[in-house]
């Protein structure tokens, strides 16, 4: 069977709080969901699922043709472990990890090309972007500061061969206003910078 994509999005109202200074709640809430879209879109043709305890965000995975792995109140690391775990049960015998907010993510599929574990970070080589495991081998999870090292870690203490990968575009993420530099160059247009708070003008979901 080939590798499945999973996908841990949690509720887009309350996405990217620390944007807060540069983009009302509406307009966060809009970026979100539109690089989720393009996150889900990257993921083709492989099948791909959501790991969320947000009624609107599981229905908008379904809308999108992906499913739903229905996890309330268990946070990012266990989510995804039981999003893992539901996938082995599933067949799938090696997982692609994404994070939702890759505004720049164009393919997915090539991450999995390998036996072990490939690590994408964030262009800062400090967070994990995105990340292919085998299933059955309980891998821990330590998303969070620093997880592209602690994850690197987990699979030396598996014994598990893994490589670290250098993705312009996977490697992007938007976190803190800094990262909003991209939009632009994206179609996700931004009111004139004499405007003390940018808003998103446009964003067509792929």
């Amino acid at each position: 069977m080939e590798p499945a994509v999973l996908i841990p999005i949690k509720s887009f109202d309350l996405a990217k709080g620390r944007l807060s200074q540069a983009l009302a709640p509406d307009e966060r809430a809009r970026l979100a969901e539109v690089m989720a879209s393009t996150v889900i879109a990257a993921a083709r043709p492989l099948a791909t699922w959501v790991v969320c305890d947000n009624p609107t965000v599981a229905s908008f995975a379904t809308r999108r043709g992906a499913g739903v792995i229905w996890r309330p109140s268990r946070g990012l690391n266990a989510a995804v472990a039981d999003g893992i775990t539901f996938l082995a049960d599933e067949g799938h015998r090696r997982v692609i990890i994404a994070h939702a907010d890759l505004p720049r993510a164009v393919d997915l599929t090539w991450v999995a090309d390998f036996d072990g574990v490939s690590i994408v970070p964030d262009r800062r080589g400090d967070g994990t972007n995105v990340m292919a495991i085998p299933t059955g081998v309980d891998f821990g999870f330590k998303y969070g500061p620093g997880s592209s090292v602690a994850h690197q870690a987990e699979a030396l203490r598996l014994g598990l061969p893994y490589r670290v990968l250098d993705s312009p575009e996977l490697g992007w993420d938007v976190d803190v206003p800094e990262d909003l530099s991209i939009l632009a160059s994206l179609g996700l247009v931004l009111r004139s910078p004499s405007i003390p708070r940018p808003s998103i003008l446009d964003g067509t979901q792929p």
